[in-house]
């Protein structure tokens, strides 16, 4: 694949120089377009051997376009933040908002690429991390973003020759590291390993971009006029349709266990108090556990409007310590929130290693109120039931136990509620005219709540579906249900 780059032929300075200038005015006009008409995130992903000035190209390209409105992004050895979140994560912070550009330098694939070609992974490893990718960056695509690759080629000679340039004068031999050595050594395994890569991941939606890099000054020519097309291209209006999705990454398991009937009898507090306060008790010893040091917590509660997701938050809540979680109400996303893809604002949400994460409300917004509400289209709200299944594998992977709960209230119980809720001082402002008009809803809710427990009940993340018309009952199988799984998951 290397070996196939056409060499290309040098401009002298003068036609260098104009083309130069005619392409960084014409860059910039593009960059403004784009940040005018915010629709369209701007990725670019920088890679390629050592030497090979990705680098200088970074800061060329900065150069070229406004940085104000660039994002900047280098990403070296995992610190102890990012080791103790899920393998995307700190890629997905990097993420521009519509119209923005994201310069990404040695992003997702130098680091699977690295690991491979030092043998930390096997290749069944590292296909599967090349899988991930192809679904962030095919979820980028669906998003509207325009997302470039470029691979800065060298062969060895040419490696090793720029090397020892800069080596013999004094003024530039501290660019020339160890690692740098140690990797022109091993240069045929690393372009074996990125080719495999590159051939893996090269799509339509995210190409990848082959340079050669022997002249710096071409390669910058080379690569500013790849960028200033894919803009004015995403300028011109939307692109084809993308070929359908990737074969499913995990496969819904069986159906979620529907609720036992409830006995007809309410559950009387005596009753209720004692099971309580010994369900916190076992949560809060399985939460001290050894091995939850190294794991992580994420509980998500969906249900009707009044189905008792607050309540039961709060009985898991006074058994934690209030250090070690954090409850996330989800509502609509803001208008800065808006202009990310929409799972971005969940990422944000990760918890790290020993803590807990509460979700009043999720990410199963987009299928749920977000398909009925008419706020995202079929194609949008159709693809998600994939991208949320892959989203929570990515978050189980890295040992995060995914707990899910759909809190089912009859019509009946929830009017009884609501109607509670109006003549209480305390509770009103539990009640809303939306809660009203959601509730005319109900008969499309019902289809969407359907198909949401069905596509997305995974083995390593099932929903548990709690009959909630009694409180008391509700609360105490979901503690119950959590520390069951706890027990499961932590041996």
């Amino acid at each position: 694949m290397f070996d196939a780059l056409p060499a290309v032929a040098p401009l002298d300075e003068a036609r260098l120089e104009r083309a130069v200038s005619r392409l960084r005015a014409d860059l910039l006009d593009a960059q403004y377009s784009i940040l005018e008409q915010g629709r369209t995130p701007v990725v670019l992903l920088i890679a390629g051997v050592a030497g090979a000035g990705r680098g200088r190209l970074v800061n060329t390209l900065n150069e070229w376009m406004d940085p104000r409105h660039i994002r900047t992004s280098a990403f070296g050895p995992r610190d102890e933040a990012e080791r103790q979140r899920p393998h995307m994560w700190r890629y997905w912070q990097a993420l521009p908002s519509r119209g923005r550009t994201a310069m990404i330098f040695e992003g997702w694939y130098s680091e699977a690429i690295n690991a491979r070609v030092e043998r930390r992974i096997k290749r069944r490893a590292f296909w599967h991390t090349l899988h991930e990718i192809q679904r962030f960056e095919r979820m980028l695509a669906m998003e509207g973003a325009v997302l470039l690759k470029f691979w800065l080629h060298l062969d060895a000679d040419r490696q090793r020759a720029h090397f020892r340039a800069l080596e013999r004068d004094a003024a530039t031999r501290w660019r020339v590291t160890a690692e740098d050595w140690r990797a022109n050594r091993r240069h045929k395994r690393i372009c074996k390993v990125a080719e495999e890569a590159i051939r893996l991941s090269d799509t339509s939606h995210a190409p990848w971009h082959l340079v050669d890099a022997s002249d710096a000054a071409q390669t910058e020519l080379v690569v500013g006029r790849i960028v200033l097309k894919a803009l004015l291209e995403a300028l011109a209006g939307p692109r084809k349709p993308l070929a359908p999705a990737l074969p499913p990454l995990v496969v819904p398991s069986e159906q979620p266990a529907q609720p036992a009937r409830a006995p007809s009898k309410p559950m009387r507090k005596d009753d209720y108090q004692p099971e309580l306060e010994r369900l916190q008790g076992r949560l809060n010893l399985l939460l001290r556990h050894p091995a939850f040091a190294r794991r992580a917590l994420a509980v998500v509660f969906e249900g009707m409007d009044a189905a008792g997701k607050g309540g039961a938050i709060r009985r898991i809540t006074h058994a934690l310590d209030a250090r070690n979680y954090r409850v996330h109400p989800v509502a609509a996303p803001t208008e800065h929130e808006r202009l990310y893809p929409w799972l971005w604002r969940f990422w944000r949400d990760v918890p790290r290693d020993g803590r807990v994460s509460l979700f009043d409300r999720s990410w199963y917004g987009r299928v749920l109120v977000e398909r009925v509400e008419g706020f995202a289209v079929e194609a949008d709200w159709s693809r998600a039931f994939e991208e949320i299944n892959a989203f929570e594998q990515e978050w189980t992977e890295h040992g995060i136990i995914v707990c899910k709960f759909w809190l089912e209230v009859s019509s009946d119980e929830q009017l009884r509620r609501f109607n509670e809720r109006g003549r209480q001082r305390f509770k009103r402002f539990k009640i809303t005219p939306e809660d009203w008009r959601n509730r005319d809803k109900w008969s499309q809710y019902v289809p969407a709540v359907q198909d949401m427990l069905v596509r997305t009940h995974t083995e390593q993340a099932p929903w548990n579906v709690v009959s909630a018309d009694d409180k008391y009952r509700a609360r105490l199988a979901i503690l119950d249900a959590l520390c069951d799984r706890l027990e499961s998951e932590l041996g």
